[in-house]
């Protein structure tokens, strides 16, 4: 597997995130156009890290389906298997920024062109070729993008990769959150690496016992390797017998939280191509939480997310300078 053309492929949505910057003369909120969407967010970072990705997905035969093309290919993901869309529009999404940096989406995406991808339009051969296949929920939320999502993993799972998953919870993206719980669960059953925030153990489980929550991962799904990420609070890996904790690096020229979960997904399976999944230890464990709590606090300071990940270079010197 080591020779295999890619180090990791996703597949999913592409949109273009409308982020807040700024009032006009007349009183109105500006936006910006930055292109987005979890799974491609992922890729941009791997990029950045020196592993070449590919890209499944769909745009739309629009201004924002090539903006979004070329930004995709400007950051290096290959776009083989990205699919232009004749009749629907790129999906968008509206990003509103609350002072801390969280933020709300408002989506207009009913439909959006990432939902109408169909089975027979992904690569089998693209997957095969491929170290790593990862993916998230929103390829989920529709009948037919979902068939295509299961068909992806399935040859992901006959080609040997690791798969890994980010639930990514949107729920205004659901026709019910029962509909989402049941995606997510499918998702766990499938995944040899797991990113899940805080909320979405919640939202699994109804606990905030993040701890516990693990275990009950752990003990259902029987996930190799199950990373937490807890906002403020830093992260958690969970792997066979060892539990991880790093603090976060928290800053003050924060400006959106965009993006800063798939920064921290994208350094978690970097460490994964370079380390392996079988002998890590309690020291790898350490560092690979360290950097990828640094690159994600880094992307917070940035508008948009995938144009502006951060280089290894800059995330080292960032955790050296804050004296860890």
């Amino acid at each position: 597997m080591e020779n295999r053309l890619y180090d990791v492929t996703s597949l999913g949505e592409l949109l273009i995130d409308f982020t807040e910057n700024g009032i006009s003369p007349q009183g109105n909120p500006l936006l910006e156009a930055n292109p987005g969407g979890a799974p491609c967010n992922v890729l941009a970072m791997l990029e950045r890290l020196g592993k070449k990705t590919a890209f499944i997905g769909k745009v739309g035969k629009d201004m924002f389906g090539d903006q979004l093309r070329k930004a995709v290919e400007e950051v290096g993901i290959n776009t083989d298997n990205l699919i232009t869309d004749e009749e629907v529009h790129t999906t968008l999404a509206f990003v509103h920024t609350y002072p801390d940096g969280d933020r709300d989406f408002s989506f207009y995406r009913n439909p959006g062109a990432d939902m109408m991808l169909k089975k027979e339009e992904i690569s089998s051969d693209l997957i095969a070729n491929s170290r790593i296949f990862h993916f998230g929920t929103l390829s989920s939320t529709h009948e037919g993008v979902r068939e295509a999502t299961r068909y992806a993993i399935d040859l992901a799972k006959k080609a040997g990769c690791i798969i890994s998953f980010d639930p990514n919870l949107r729920p205004p993206l659901w026709k019910s959150l029962d509909d989402a719980k049941r995606e997510i669960e499918y998702g766990l059953t499938k995944c040899d690496v797991l990113k899940i925030s805080d909320n979405e153990v919640e939202f699994l489980f109804g606990t905030t016992d993040y701890d516990k929550g693990a275990a009950l991962i752990r003990e259902k799904y029987n996930i190799p390797l199950v990373c937490i990420t807890l906002g403020k609070e830093g992260s958690r890996v969970y792997y066979k017998d060892l539990r991880v904790e790093v603090a976060p690096f928290l800053q003050e020229n924060t400006i959106e939280t965009t993006g800063a979960g798939d920064t921290f997904c994208a350094s978690m399976l970097n460490y994964v191509l370079d380390h392996g999944l079988t002998d890590l230890t309690e020291e790898n464990l350490t560092e690979m939480l360290t950097f990828a709590n640094g690159a994600a606090s880094l992307i917070t300071t940035k508008k948009g997310a995938l144009r502006v990940m951060p280089s290894r270079e800059e995330v080292l010197e960032f955790i050296a300078s804050s004296g860890r």
